[in-house]
């Protein structure tokens, strides 16, 4: 906020975000990368256009986080409380996979995670997707 009341913000890649709003990090899954669904994506080009140009606090990629070490990192991670958006396979898939993990944490899966297909989809699909979902949770784009 600004002396006159007004909530000040910086531009971030064509979106304005409130300079005290709490910034989403976005977790990529790709399946072990050989998934048919990641075939049309750069998904390395993809994950640094998404962490340069969005306004997210940090964008990586995790090879499988339905299996036994993508569990126990998921438990680990959310230990910090940080609100996450996770791109990756069918959303009720992930909210059935993800659910204890979150409970665990304390944390809603409802309130602090969304979940997104970003299957079969090129590039620029899929950013308009992400970019949609910070939209929805209140970042404007210019």
């Amino acid at each position: 906020m600004s002396d006159a009341g007004i909530i000040t913000g910086r531009n971030i890649g064509g979106c304005v975000v409130e300079e005290d709003k709490e910034k989403y990090g976005l977790i990529m899954c790709v399946c072990t990368g050989k998934c048919p669904g990641f075939a049309a994506m750069d998904i390395w080009d993809f994950i640094n256009q998404v962490r340069i140009e969005l306004p997210v606090e940090y964008a990586f990629i995790h090879p499988q986080l339905c299996e036994e070490d993508g569990d126990r990192f998921l438990a680990d991670f959310l230990q910090s409380h940080r609100k996450v958006i996770i791109a990756a396979c069918a959303p009720n898939m992930q909210r059935k996979m993800f659910k204890q993990a979150f409970a665990d944490s304390g944390m809603s899966l409802e309130k602090d995670a969304v979940m997104l297909d970003i299957r079969d989809m090129t590039n620029e699909k899929a950013f308009e997707v992400i970019k949609k979902a910070l939209i929805d949770l209140g970042y404007e784009v210019e």
